[in-house]
């Protein structure tokens, strides 16, 4: 039999079903999603008879399908509602993330209603995105459609069914565009019909992408003692790269049913974990030198610091700048910075791992993320 259709990589979109929404999502090069199977093989291993015979056979068993594991990247794509026309994201000026959905799934329980999610705050200043509610056993699913050749006559789809996000990255390549890499998994992976978009405002938008270049990092120690900084503990560095790692280490559970391929039945959640990097050139002010990247290793290596095993900075990541729109904030009240290590290159760099921890251990600010789109 000929084969006259062939699935391209490029013609394919991405869908998310949460109740009866269904966002678009526009996804970059190099997305993947598989689902393995978890088998048992049994192997004969015995001494030769009377007659020099020796049984050498093998037999082989499914037990399980393994979860779902998918990833994608997306840019990272604030952008204001115009409240009308059809797939807006809002019915009232408000602001939203063309990958909105997806902080829904990493932050709580992605409960969609009136056109918003629970922990999320936005009105028509800017979009806010809290941790407030992930302190939980299990976090909100989704279906998540990939429709292999969208707009032709025959689509591929396929769905995976309860899908949660595992874990965001956040990278900073100084001449990129802001994107955000996505990972999770899913119960089952099932061939399925295409999906009619609901929500698709700005999808097609070109003023709503951010700029690595223009990120502004801004450190401020809550112990100004030991970290003076410029003077109130303030350290202001130009970065030349690094990303920002969230993580919900999810795991699955799956039933052990003899004489049945089993599927996974729910998830669990680990340890939420916030962590990244960040370099900057090694620079010296001959004035001052206050908060610099000299005066911060400076003040991280004095004998005052390194009696310390703990410390506390408060980190801001404006994405796309300060106060220019589109941005997106990233920012930690109590952050714990490694001691920094030189990178020995043509221009000496200073590499500086973070970790955003809570003000207590059972406390879901960690972080904060802010986005603020075009008008």
């Amino acid at each position: 039999m000929a084969v006259d259709t062939l699935y391209f990589s490029r013609d394919t979109k991405v869908y998310i079903k949460i109740g009866a929404a269904i966002w678009e999502v526009p996804v970059l090069d190099g997305f993947s999603f598989s689902q393995a199977t978890n088998s048992t093989e049994v192997t004969l291993a015995e001494m030769e008879d009377s007659s020099g015979v020796s049984k050498r056979g093998r037999r082989m068993f499914n037990d399980s399908l393994a979860p779902v594991e998918w990833s994608f990247s997306t840019y990272v794509r604030p952008f204001k509602s115009a409240g009308t026309g059809s797939g807006a994201a809002n019915d009232a000026v408000a602001h939203h993330a063309v990958e909105e959905v997806l902080w829904a799934l990493m932050v709580g329980d992605a409960t969609y209603t009136s056109n918003d999610f629970t922990g999320f705050t936005r009105d028509a200043t800017d979009l806010d995105i809290s941790f407030a509610n992930s302190n939980t056993t299990t976090l909100g699913t989704a279906d998540i459609f990939f429709s292999l050749d969208d707009a032709g006559d025959n689509p591929q789809v396929y769905k995976i069914a309860s899908a949660v996000v595992n874990e965001a990255s956040i990278d900073f390549d100084i001449d990129g565009l802001a994107t955000i890499s996505w990972s999770g998994f899913g119960s089952t992976l099932t061939s399925d019909s295409k999906p009619t978009k609901t929500v698709y405002e700005d999808v097609d938008a070109t003023d709503n992408f951010i700029r690595n270049r223009l990120t502004q990092l801004t450190i401020t120690a809550n112990d100004t003692s030991n970290f003076p900084g410029s003077g109130s503990g303030v350290y202001t560095l130009t970065l030349t790269g690094g990303a920002i790692t969230i993580s919900n280490n999810i795991t699955y559970i799956t039933p052990e049913t003899l004489g049945a391929v089993n599927t996974p039945v729910g998830h669990v959640t680990g340890a939420r974990s916030i962590s990244g990097n960040f370099s900057c050139y090694l620079g010296l002010d001959s004035n001052t030198n206050t908060g610099t990247s000299t005066d911060f290793f400076n003040d991280m290596t004095a004998a005052g610091a390194r009696s310390l095993i703990t410390n506390s900075f408060s980190t801001a990541f404006k994405i796309g700048g300060a106060s220019a729109t589109p941005r997106m904030e990233f920012a930690m009240g109590t952050a714990h910075f490694e001691i920094p290590a030189h990178g020995i290159e043509d221009v000496i760099s200073l590499e500086t791992s973070f970790h955003g921890l809570p003000s207590t251990i059972a406390s879901t600010n960690e972080a904060t993320i802010k986005y603020v789109g075009a008008a």
